[in-house]
């Protein structure tokens, strides 16, 4: 499942990756993590305010759709690719 959208030049992305899929770094009030990738999960902190937005309710409901919802990692994963990820989220900010 691969989503592509135009890339917005100059939007700033306010994700916050970390670097381990292991690590286990508090998520600030407001946002929830998610993991992203088709064989090497990323951990993204994102705030709650996507989850309003229908492009990402979309990617949500097609993900549980395909995948199911049973995440061993202990958080939402999302089988994308990181690019078209941070695409989706990047345009969400900028509307």
């Amino acid at each position: 499942m691969v989503f592509r959208l135009p890339r917005i030049a100059n939007a700033k992305p306010s994700l916050k990756r970390t670097l381990s899929s292991s690590e286990t770094t508090a998520v600030p009030k407001g946002h929830f993590a998610v993991y992203v990738g088709e064989a090497a999960k990323k951990r993204f902190v994102v705030p709650i305010s996507f989850l309003k937005h229908l492009s990402f309710q979309k990617l949500l409901s097609e993900t549980g759709e395909e995948f199911g919802f049973n995440h061993p990692m202990g958080a939402l994963t999302i089988p994308c690719s990181e690019e078209a990820f941070i695409d989706l989220t990047c345009n969400l900010q900028c509307s």
